[in-house]
């Protein structure tokens, strides 16, 4: 082959292969600092969030806004409700963490629930009308998966600073800051751990939707219970 035409042919490999380079280091620059996709695992958050959905995930959120009791948050488990070593090989967690990046599968250590105890809170299952209680107040939870209670398990938690205690929607499948009230940290999410909010389901298609955000107003992070 003429040397000539060999020239041009490399040069326009390599013009691809640099802009895919340039392409992941943009998406991964995205990512890290304002949005990010998530892979829903499980039904705990159903019927807002269901197994299979993939979630946009706005990382600024919370930094120009407080978390406000309600909110649904997408947040880093480990040291509370995820073991700290998984005991995967480097090969399986390289290809699990890339397969995460790309929304693919979900992460045994990220975790999407809602935030029903903020810093000071009182949380307690249950009143004589069978609700939560957070501060001696009932919780109306429109939420909550239809036929389930909001706890069966009955429990009290005070929520200590920089921390939250987290439930999941769908309440008889769900594992969140009940289960772990015998454990390190007590079930509580420490608010570093918060990596964002869910903003938009954007697969499937036929559920593409905004995520709901059912408090406008009230305690947040920032003026207390």
């Amino acid at each position: 082959m003429d040397q000539t035409k060999r020239q041009p042919r490399r040069m326009g490999w390599r013009f691809a292969f640099l802009a895919l380079i340039l392409a992941v280091g943009i998406s991964g620059l995205v990512r890290s600092l304002w949005l990010d996709v998530y892979f829903i695992p499980s039904d705990s958050m159903e019927p807002v969030l269901e197994g299979g959905d993939r979630i946009l995930v706005s990382r600024t959120d919370f930094r120009d806004e407080p978390i406000r009791r309600g909110d649904i948050v997408v947040f880093d488990g480990r040291g509370s409700f995820a073991p700290l070593n998984s005991g995967k090989g480097p090969l399986v967690e390289s290809l699990t963490a890339t397969s995460q990046w790309l929304g693919l599968t979900g992460s045994d250590t990220t975790y999407v629930k809602r935030v029903i105890g903020l810093p000071g809170d009182t949380v307690v299952c249950c009143d004589a009308g069978g609700k939560l209680t957070v501060n001696g107040t009932a919780l109306e939870e429109p939420y909550v998966f239809a036929g389930d209670r909001p706890s069966t398990q009955k429990f009290t938690a005070v929520v200590p600073e920089g921390r939250l205690w987290l439930m999941g929607d769908h309440r008889s499948v769900s594992a969140d800051s009940r289960s772990l009230l015998g454990a390190p940290g007590g079930g509580m999410v420490p608010l570093a751990r918060v990596i964002g909010r869910p903003v938009h389901i954007i697969w499937p298609l036929d559920r593409f939707a905004e995520v709901p955000r059912p408090y406008a107003a009230g305690p947040t992070t920032e003026n207390g219970p």
